[in-house]
């Protein structure tokens, strides 16, 4: 496996860096923060990404899309988490794209994947429903009813889900489990917004005899984890590309930070034992980098592996970021828990991103149980 950028996704990251930091630096999230504001991002920034074609990276052509693939929703991703920027992009441009490609019907994608590419819409995926990520647990029913089903449950943390037009829906059917499209705004909807120690939004959803036809379903009745496991999948690697953006930037704020303190009439970098302590990260943050490249690449090769690349990838990156975040504060002293610096801002959203899609002790065990132990 070839862990390397093309001259594509090269141009890619080049660009996306001088827009992420020119268009949505940390100053717009503080200020959306300060703001209160209601959808917990700029509308305007998220249309400027469909037209920048950021939106439509895993759309095909045929609908609008640039069909780049993962390797390049990685890369915004990293962007992305260097200036932690908030945007419908994981739920709406990685979810949701990536559940239609893999099992939504004509119909379904011209009328949803056009919008997505051009930035138009907001999809939120609706999957899990306890305090921690399971999706092997879902008790949220879909009952037969006519011709179609009543969705019965409730959904927690789901990402963007107070600003969605549209939901995409796990939940059990008779044999199996089976996804749904549901428009967010259709009774039985009950929306309650989440807002996260990072300012970034989720939604605690309930779903109260929703109805829904056959059109709604996304792939085959009861077959549905054929469309969830790419969408896993695709989860992991592109919440794992962005942990490796919020990581990086919070090691090199970090650095320039003990480069410029003084203490003790010297620069505290000066000292050797924060000299072992900056190496060490660095040097956990350069197999971080490939851990990330192996898992977008074995998505976009279609490897077999592909599930053992994602959790690996996942577990990996919630453990060194979440390092990176952590000596981040114990190296700027008190002054890193104060609202002041942002080195505290990159903590708080490596944590929320290391919960996402299952955190570093389930992935852990998740690739355990693959090998056997």
């Amino acid at each position: 496996m070839a862990l390397a950028l093309n001259e594509d996704e090269q141009m890619l990251r080049e660009t996306a860096e001088s827009y992420f930091a020119d268009k949505a630096p940390v100053k717009m999230l503080r200020r959306l923060r300060d703001m209160r504001d209601d959808t917990g991002f700029d509308a305007g920034l998220w249309r400027d990404m469909g037209g920048m074609g950021f939106a439509g990276v895993l759309v095909p052509e045929v609908y609008g899309g640039v069909a780049m693939g993962y390797q390049a929703a990685g890369l915004i991703a990293e962007q992305m988490g260097r200036n932690l920027t908030a945007a419908p992009f994981f739920s709406t441009s990685v979810l949701a794209a990536t559940a239609l490609n893999a099992g939504g019907s004509d119909e379904q994608k011209v009328k949803h994947l056009s919008k997505i590419a051009a930035a138009d819409t907001v999809v939120a995926f609706a999957l899990d429903e306890g305090a921690k990520h399971d999706p092997d647990r879902i008790e949220t029913r879909a009952e037969v009813s006519g011709n179609g089903f009543k969705l019965k449950g409730v959904k927690s943390m789901v990402v963007d889900g107070h600003v969605a037009d549209s939901l995409i829906v796990t939940a059990a059917t008779n044999n199996g489990l089976t996804l749904f499209m549901v428009d967010a705004k259709v009774k039985g909807v009950d929306i309650e917004r989440t807002i996260m120690m990072d300012s970034h939004n989720a939604a605690r959803i309930t779903l109260d005899d929703v109805e829904v036809d056959s059109d709604d379903v996304i792939g085959t009745v009861d077959q549905g984890m054929d469309v969830l496991l790419p969408v896993l999948n695709a989860g992991r690697a592109i919440l794992s590309a962005e942990l490796l953006g919020a990581g990086s930037e919070a090691f090199r704020i970090t650095v320039d930070y003990i480069r410029e303190r003084r203490q003790f009439g010297r620069i505290i970098g000066e000292f050797q034992a924060l000299q072992h302590r900056a190496s060490h990260l660095y040097s956990e943050m350069e197999v971080a980098r490939s851990a990330v490249l192996a898992a977008l690449t074995a998505l976009d090769a279609g490897d077999g592996d592909v599930e053992l690349y994602c959790a690996m990838t996942k577990a990996k990156l919630g453990q060194v970021a979440r390092l990176t975040g952590l000596e981040g504060i114990q190296m700027h002293g008190g002054v890193g828990m104060t609202d002041e610096y942002d080195i505290g801002l990159y903590l708080k959203r490596i944590r929320v991103l290391q919960e996402l899609f299952g955190d570093g002790n389930y992935h852990a065990d998740k690739v355990a149980r693959t090998k056997g132990y």
